[in-house]
């Protein structure tokens, strides 16, 4: 499979809550920055809702500083729209800021949520995302300046929480799957980073074992390919959009 790999090697995670990265794609954004690739995580939320006990100017702030400092671990940025957490929608604001953001960075690989997933601020910024990507490079979408190299990026969307379509019950059908295996201890120190959420997911979902949780997942995707733990994705194909799949040129393949 032969591709032209792109000059501009930028990579975006833009997800809707803080510790979405973590837990569905920083094995592969580890891959990507050990290959000398810039990396950015992005989010639509705040994080305010994320606790049972501290303020929503409390959580957010500390959700803020837990999302930097994941970042951080891979060379990375950490950026926020700075919506608030169960209000994400598609709307002229949320429109124009995703564009001004990836306007700024110029993405040439952007992986985001899934159309269908579990709650209401994944699949709007799933939306999002498809608005910024296709439209950014567009001279008139924005007043900032347009930077070299501006094109519509490659586009994955990761797994679901849970690895399951809540609308059907059943594990979505990924296009690739990478190896993490030997960066699953790393990505569990970068969700562990996310200290604040134990406490909310043991309140809130009943759930205490945040980065076993996150494990089993990896595992569940690992064992398609024969690997010990692996990070599935779906390769939006659509028009404009790049066709061929750099995910398996970079990851699964020779050459």
């Amino acid at each position: 499979m032969n591709i032209n790999l792109p000059e501009r090697r930028v990579a975006l995670t833009f997800m809707a809550h803080p510790d979405d990265a973590e837990i569905l794609c920083a094995g592969t954004l580890m891959r990507l920055a050990d290959a000398g690739w810039e990396i950015h995580i992005a989010t639509t939320a705040n994080g305010d809702c994320g606790s049972a006990t501290l303020s929503r100017e409390k959580i957010s702030e500390l959700r803020r500083e837990e999302a930097i400092s994941a970042a951080a671990m891979l060379g990375g940025t950490f950026h926020s729209l700075d919506e608030r957490d169960v209000h994400v929608a598609v709307s002229p604001k949320t429109i124009a800021g995703s564009i001004d953001l990836f306007r700024k960075l110029a993405p040439t690989l952007v992986f985001t949520h899934p159309r269908r997933d579990y709650m209401m601020d994944h699949e709007q910024t799933h939306l999002l995302a498809r608005s910024a990507t296709f439209s950014f490079a567009i001279p008139n979408a924005s007043d900032l300046p347009l930077l070299e190299g501006s094109n519509i990026p490659w586009l994955y969307y990761c797994d679901p929480v849970d690895a399951l379509d809540p609308y059907t019950g059943y594990p979505p059908e990924p296009s690739v799957v990478i190896d993490i295996t030997d960066q699953l201890e790393r990505k569990s120190e970068m969700l562990a980073c996310h200290a604040s959420q134990r406490d909310w997911l043991r309140s809130h979902h009943g759930m205490d074992q945040y980065i076993e949780s996150m494990k089993q997942h990896s595992s569940s995707r690992g064992k398609l390919i024969g690997t010990a733990y692996g990070e599935a994705f779906i390769q939006h194909r659509g028009h404009a959009y790049p066709q061929t799949d750099l995910l398996a040129k970079l990851f699964t393949m020779e050459g």
